[in-house]
């Protein structure tokens, strides 16, 4: 049994994985591991490469998920596409994108897409 912290991130970047591709992105890579850096969800879409942190939390009293996510954390996602980059260096064109998910219980989960962020 996995722990609940690990379910609801699966959870969420299942969530995130079916946006993207209702919105037209193809899914290249979940979880994709290089030594200490992980990326969430590696995706195309219009011949550009999409790295996407997804952040998943149950309710916002600690904040909403994006706001977790650091200046060490978009450091250690630039390592790891640095190095998907030297494994597949016909990507010339990149993105980073986070895609903050809130679940509400049985309700619909509340989703915000935060496109090209900056760091």
């Amino acid at each position: 049994m996995i722990p609940h912290h690990q379910a609801i991130g699966q959870l969420g970047e299942g969530i995130a994985s079916t946006y993207l591709l209702a919105n037209n992105y193809e899914i290249i890579e979940k979880n994709w591991r290089y030594k200490k850096s992980e990326i969430d969800i590696i995706a195309s879409k219009n011949n550009k490469l999409h790295f996407v942190e997804v952040k998943t939390r149950t309710s916002e009293a600690f904040g909403r998920p994006e706001d977790s996510i650091d200046s060490a954390k978009m450091n250690n996602l630039k390592k790891g596409a640095e190095a998907y980059l030297l494994l597949h260096p016909e990507w010339t064109r990149i993105q980073f994108d986070v895609v903050a998910v809130t679940l509400h219980g049985s309700r619909e989960p509340e989703i915000f897409f935060i496109e090209d962020v900056f760091f």
